[in-house]
């Protein structure tokens, strides 16, 4: 099974990516990447199965594209983050990582959290989206009946697993 990449970008919704770590199997070999700003919320918090990574780091060995990996997630995805990838700038691991799962053909989800979205944003989502990448917000599921936030994360993080082709049980599928 190849390693997956989970970067946070930015830091508002940083609890999101946390969660998607928290949710990969243990098993499952694992990097992850933070930005600045994440990195500042990150401090404190310590993960079972990851291997940090500075996002400072452009030579670190996910950037290569002989590193095999079979996906990247970018949660929370700032709309900078969003931009470079779109416009093929990799000035840092995080878009450099991006930049070399998309030249691969490889999986890349993305998680922007803003709203609303910019114009701009919009058209940059749509050429990423005709690249390939997967643009996967976190928005509300009324059918799933959550009753709170953390119902709600746990949603959003399964939906993102279910992406990646994951197995989990965070959320209750919907039945018809």
């Amino acid at each position: 099974m190849l390693p997956i990449i989970i970067a946070l970008s930015g830091a508002s919704g940083v609890t999101l990516g946390i969660r998607l770590l928290e949710a990969i199997p243990q098993e499952r070999e694992c990097y992850a990447i933070a930005t600045d700003g994440a990195r500042e919320v990150l401090r404190r918090e310590k993960l079972h199965n990851v291997q940090w990574l500075r996002d400072d780091d452009i030579g670190a060995k996910v950037a290569s594209g002989s590193f095999l990996c079979e996906a990247m997630a970018i949660v929370p995805c700032s709309m900078n983050t969003l931009g470079k990838i779109a416009s093929g700038i990799a000035d840092n691991l995080t878009t450099r990582v991006a930049s070399v799962c998309l030249k691969e053909r490889r999986k890349l989800l993305l998680a922007p959290r803003e709203m609303p979205f910019s114009t701009l944003a919009l058209e940059q989502m749509q050429r990423l989206s005709l690249y390939g990448v997967l643009i996967a917000p976190p928005v509300a599921a009324y059918y799933a009946h959550v009753q709170n936030l953390e119902a709600m994360e746990r949603f959003w993080v399964g939906k993102w697993l279910d992406l990646l082709q994951i197995e989990h049980n965070l959320y209750k599928r919907w039945e018809g």
